[in-house]
């Protein structure tokens, strides 16, 4: 590290520099980055304008009333009931996007999403501070070059990672079932298998794990062993529709039929855990 009267030398000849050769870099340079940035936020203001006006409501009007300059404004409805939509981050957060399948929920998952993410920002804004040498030359800063490209490659490792990683869809989840039933024993329960299908292919492994099954998000409980906690079949036929009633305000409500919310109670009622 640079002595204070290294450090103090170099800076006036950077000054004694500037003031024979060039300008500093406040105010000038940062003047016309400002005037730079007010350029682009004003290019994408005005194309957002162009495309709102020159859109409709009404995707299918491209052409005759609306210009539609760039694109619809709409294109196919929102439909929140589907279950085979697999959302995924844009590229640029593929990497917290793969910590998220590293570090589970609830135990782990501040340290991939807030912890190792500030502890990396903080590190680079105490870094010009903490090494002030002078040297720039990379064959003599081994350690900034080693951290530099360790960072490189695990960030390029967990994006890649993540742009590759695969979501089970709501037909691969079903196709568990059997193997459910036969853990669970209840391969013989009929109302149990049915509610056990129900369950997989309604979205449920989204939020809740089931042997392994599953993602565990917004504190969802795991419910391989829901049936060992004593609730009985009245129980589940009144929660599942409307878990708000009972103080869930995180879990959806669900519309299911008298039959299908019967088979789901059995279901719940027979995961007792492996045996």
């Amino acid at each position: 590290m640079a002595s204070t009267d290294d450090w103090r030398r170099q800076f006036t000849k950077y000054k004694a520099d500037v003031k024979a050769r060039g300008k500093p870099f406040y105010p000038y340079a940062m003047f016309h980055d400002t005037v730079m940035s007010l350029v682009v936020v004003s290019v994408i203001i005005g194309l957002a304008s162009v495309w709102y006006f020159t859109s409709g409501v009404d995707p299918n009007k491209c052409g005759s009333g609306d210009s539609c300059l760039l694109g619809p404004r709409y294109s196919a409805p929102a439909d929140p009931a589907t279950t085979n939509f697999v959302p995924r981050p844009d590229w640029y957060f593929y990497f917290l996007f793969y910590l998220l399948r590293i570090f589970k929920w609830p135990n782990s998952v501040i340290l991939g999403t807030v912890g190792i993410p500030t502890v990396l920002l903080i590190i680079a804004f105490l870094l010009p501070f903490i090494d002030r040498r002078m040297e720039r030359r990379l064959t003599r800063r081994p350690v900034a070059v080693i951290g530099a490209v360790l960072v490189v490659l695990s960030m390029g490792e967990l994006t890649y990672k993540g742009a590759t990683a695969k979501e089970a869809l709501a037909s691969e989840v079903v196709q568990a079932v059997p193997t459910w039933a036969q853990r669970q024993g209840f391969a013989g329960n009929a109302q149990a298998v049915a509610g056990a299908k129900i369950f997989a292919s309604s979205g449920c492994t989204a939020c809740h794990t089931y042997l392994g099954t599953g993602s565990s998000n917004q504190g969802a409980p795991d419910l391989s062993a829901e049936g060992k906690k004593g609730r009985n079949k009245q129980f589940f036929v009144q929660y599942i529709p409307d878990p708000a009633k009972f103080g869930n305000n995180v879990m959806p409500k669900f519309d299911f039929d008298n039959q299908q919310l019967s088979q789901l109670a059995a279901f719940l009622m027979a995961s007792k855990g492996p045996k």
